[in-house]
């Protein structure tokens, strides 16, 4: 054979939120180092995430969070065959700390830059799991998306599915803030969720017969106005019930749809991506759900730090774009609007 084939090494930055990450992956599918410095305390206090105060944090960490990567995998710039970041969609001051720091990077060891959609790292997040097998569809949720996207091959999205007003994550948060949990509301109303019954009858939206898109913003005002109503005759709603109610419509409609799509789309794989995905309700719901199908469809959940916002998973899919030869210039930027 002579020389074995040299490893592909990228390494990836994400700091498209509150989290200022960098990972080193090897071939698309190992990691080799992750580095993640979280926000969330600092933004706590403030009841969600507070984008100047963000910028911030991400300029004071993100030299620190380099290196210590390239330490963790013993590694040097000169090893690093491409230097990938998020580009959007996001927060445009904390892209911009990320883009900007990249394209440093990239200069100043000669690197190929490589500019990556930060949903396509969320589903990509599986490949660190297993193997993709096309087509496929993937089940993003996360904070500020919802959607159902079909892949016919690497690199290839269709969105056959938004919300059309608050993404799952938006209005877990708001309903956490309504029964006065603390932020982030996702994990503190799936916990709640766990210890009460879904006793409450709360709307779930389908649409038209044949849509795929969500809505949640009726679900969260009928919390607001259950909870209104109760008060003012002067009543007691178990918080536990109300979560479990709540947690239960959501998931009722994100699987239905799910298996509806995997269905009339005859699909090998459904991918589960994004924060959200971390949800332990809407975890067992899917494999309850997609046991049966088990021969001919399989249900890929990546482990819970895969779900919240990683470099890993933008390393993942970074090198997919590498492959194909996919570049992006000097004047990349921080674009906050990012389509799929």
């Amino acid at each position: 054979m002579g020389e074995t084939m040299k490893k592909e090494l990228i390494l990836a930055i994400e700091t498209s939120c509150d989290e200022t990450a960098v990972a080193i992956i090897q071939d698309g599918k190992e990691i080799i180092a992750n580095v993640v410095a979280s926000q969330i305390e600092s933004h706590k206090r403030f009841g969600g995430v507070v984008p100047e105060v963000a910028s911030r944090h991400h300029v004071e960490q993100m030299t620190i969070v380099i290196e210590e990567a390239l330490q963790q995998a013993k590694l040097t710039m000169d090893d690093i065959d491409a230097v990938a970041v998020t580009e959007g969609p996001g927060l445009v001051g904390a892209l911009l700390i990320g883009v900007n720091a990249a394209k440093a990077l990239a200069f100043a060891h000669n690197k190929p830059l490589i500019g990556v959609h930060h949903i396509a790292g969320h589903i990509y997040a599986n490949r660190l799991v297993k193997e993709m097998q096309f087509p496929l569809l993937a089940l993003v949720v996360s904070g500020g998306h919802t959607e159902l996207v079909y892949m016919e091959d690497h690199i290839t999205f269709e969105v056959i599915g938004e919300t059309r007003d608050d993404a799952v994550g938006e209005a877990y948060d708001k309903v956490a803030r309504t029964i006065g949990l603390p932020y982030p509301g996702g994990p503190h109303i799936d916990r709640l969720a766990h210890e009460g019954e879904p006793t409450l009858d709360l709307p779930r939206a389908w649409l038209e017969k044949d849509s795929f898109d969500f809505s949640f913003s009726g679900l969260k005002s009928a919390v607001i106005n259950t909870l209104h109503n109760v008060k003012q005759r002067g009543e007691e709603i178990k918080p536990e019930d109300l979560a479990a109610s709540f947690q239960a419509s959501v998931i009722d409609v994100l699987v239905g749809k799910t298996l509806k799509a995997a269905e009339k789309y005859n699909v090998k794989q459904v991918l589960l991506a994004g924060g959200v995905a971390a949800n332990r309700g809407l975890r067992e719901e899917l494999q309850k759900t997609f046991e049966p199908f088990d021969k001919q469809l399989e249900l890929i959940i990546p482990p819970l730090p895969l779900c919240t916002d990683n470099a890993a998973m933008i390393g993942a899919a970074a090198s997919e774009l590498y492959k194909s030869g996919k570049r992006a210039a000097m004047d990349l930027n921080a674009n906050p609007g990012l389509m799929l």
